[in-house]
């Protein structure tokens, strides 16, 4: 039987998600070639991946199918968060919806990432064919919960210039001249994108309230701000899939410790995560009040255990999987006569 997320009968009584099932090999997609592994994320807002570029544009958009359930005994299911769930009574070390150890999840990745690719391929063809579908990817959690491997080993994965990334930092003197949710709606991908939230919006009720850069009255409005807003990014055709890294404490310290300990991890240490860390009780009341009122049917939040970090980016790499295949997006159908072109080739 596979594991699940450790969530006991304390105030929330919740589970991390159901049962899961030890994770199938990803499966070759049958037509055409992953698309071409990429190592950097890029930073670059623009560009596309590489098919369709000049093709040119139908009538009539391809009719697109409606989007498949995820499956039970999914990633998505084991970790979604539902009612009554209580970030305190999760293990940071479980592993939900798996049962193999660190080699089984080496092993696995690496079709996984093919998968996706083709899919993230498929997204983009659909989009220069009048699609308007993206997917949105958003990743939190406390210094040093893994949020940089993600992007390396997941995101990394993905081709670049189908990649719209943004890492947010504290506001700029321009952003600060706006509502909060400004520079986001900035940065939301284009059709046919993969987006990535490296932080997000919902720095504004966790640093904004434990560090009380704002009035309560203020970040305690925002909560219901961010649920009409990311409704209406889903209702716009993009799937967003907001995945919490839950590191423990214990395993923070450590991994602080060790980039104070070797020299070669000295540029990743900051002398502020020692002044954050010690309000770790407050960033967890704050986690658990932005799960809790920003877990919605349409835009739910997941958790992912992330102490061991094999686990977090196999798990990450899975909800992004599981939630493009539930896209199914398919490839455009040709808007010339085939055979007439292939004619017109052999006479050249």
């Amino acid at each position: 039987m596979a594991k699940k997320a450790t969530s006991g009968t304390g105030k929330g009584k919740g589970k991390a998600g159901g049962k899961g099932k030890a994770v199938d090999k990803a499966k070759a997609v049958g037509k055409g070639k992953a698309a071409d592994k990429a190592k950097a994320v890029g930073k670059a807002k623009g560009g596309g991946a590489r098919r369709g570029a000049g093709r040119r544009a139908p009538s009539e958009p391809t009719p697109v199918a409606a989007p498949r359930p995820i499956e039970s005994a999914s990633f998505t299911e084991a970790l979604r968060v539902g009612a009554g769930f209580s970030l305190f009574d999760l293990d940071a070390r479980s592993t939900p919806a798996f049962d193999g150890d660190k080699a089984a999840a080496k092993e696995l990745m690496p079709a996984l990432a093919d998968e996706a690719s083709e899919l993230q391929e498929r997204l983009y063809a659909e989009s220069k064919n009048g699609g308007t579908r993206s997917l949105l990817l958003v990743i939190q959690g406390m210094d040093t919960s893994g949020k940089g491997g993600i992007m390396r080993y997941v995101v990394g994965e993905l081709d670049p210039q189908g990649v719209s990334y943004t890492a947010f930092k504290a506001p700029t003197a321009e952003e600060r001249k706006h509502p909060f949710l400004w520079r986001i709606r900035r940065a939301l991908p284009a059709p046919g994108q993969i987006g990535v939230f490296d932080r997000s919006h919902y720095e504004d009720v966790l640093i904004a309230r434990v560090r009380e850069l704002v009035p309560r009255a203020t970040w305690s409005r925002r909560y219901a701000q961010i649920n009409a807003f990311e409704k209406s990014v889903v209702e716009s055709g993009t799937t967003v899939v907001k995945v919490m890294l839950h590191i423990s404490s214990d395993e923070q310290k450590a991994r602080l410790m060790e980039r104070l300990e070797r020299p070669d991890k000295h540029w990743k240490f900051n002398p502020g995560d020692i002044d954050e860390r010690q309000r770790w009780p407050h960033y967890q009341e704050a986690y658990q009040a932005a799960l809790e009122k920003c877990s919605t049917p349409d835009v739910p939040w997941f958790v992912v255990p992330a102490d061991r970090k094999w686990y977090a980016r196999l798990a990450v790499q899975n909800l992004v999987l599981e939630h493009l295949r539930a896209m199914d997006p398919h490839w455009p159908a040709a808007d010339f006569d085939v055979e007439t072109e292939k004619a017109r080739l052999a006479a050249t």
